[in-house]
């Protein structure tokens, strides 16, 4: 009886032991400056918010000598954290047609407001009107003013030649001013997003090189 009660008792401890432990991917190891994005609202121990801001180099010499100054700081006493906050990451390098970035390269904008160098060429169509009074009737007054052209009888004279003559006709001038129309507001120039938190590894272990 004695013994077979040690036994349980041991398996009841193992048991317990067991259960208790953490599971395994949940003790990795991350590797120092390593980035991550996390769910919850703060970084956990041995993580920092990549938020630009600067660390002491005497106080983390390792993490220096993987990220330098490519993400800001003085070189000499303090190094900054990649500034993740707002911003979308991409792949450093030139890929097949597109544009060569540097490591720590900033660029975009949320929105932009379009110039007349960047809009489309396009056209405007100005429409107007032009009321000229004419009459078939005979005439009745001498006064040119709002009057308009008559047709004289044939035995008298005209302020006018009658027929044909292969006149070239005259072109109207004027000016037609339109309206401005827009509101020269900036447009939205991000993709739809999800703010979540990104963390990097002020504790881990060192990469190695391939």
């Amino acid at each position: 009886m004695v013994g077979n009660g040690k036994f349980a008792g041991f398996l009841i401890g193992t048991a317990l032991m067991s259960s208790s432990a953490p599971p395994a991917h949940a003790q990795a190891t991350p590797y120092l400056g390593e980035t991550v994005i996390f769910g919850m609202n703060f970084c956990p121990r041995g993580w920092a918010s990549a938020s630009g801001q600067l660390l002491a180099i005497s106080q983390n010499t390792a993490l220096f000598s993987l990220l330098g100054t490519q993400y800001g700081g003085d070189g000499r006493t303090t190094f900054a954290l990649p500034d993740l906050r707002g911003r979308a990451t991409i792949s450093y390098g030139q890929g097949g047609g597109l544009s060569n970035y540097l490591i720590g390269q900033r660029g975009g904008q949320e929105t932009v407001t379009l110039t007349e160098a960047t809009i489309p060429a396009h056209t405007h169509i100005a429409s107007g009107s032009l009321s000229l009074r004419t009459s078939t009737g005979a005439p009745d007054t001498n006064d040119p003013n709002g009057a308009a052209l008559a047709t004289m009888p044939a035995t008298q004279a005209g302020p006018y030649t009658t027929g044909n003559r292969n006149r070239p006709g005259m072109p109207v001038v004027g000016q037609i001013t339109l309206d401005a129309t827009g509101g020269s507001q900036a447009h939205e120039n991000r993709s739809p997003y999800l703010a979540m938190n990104w963390c990097i590894a002020t504790q881990g272990l060192f990469p190695s090189r391939n």
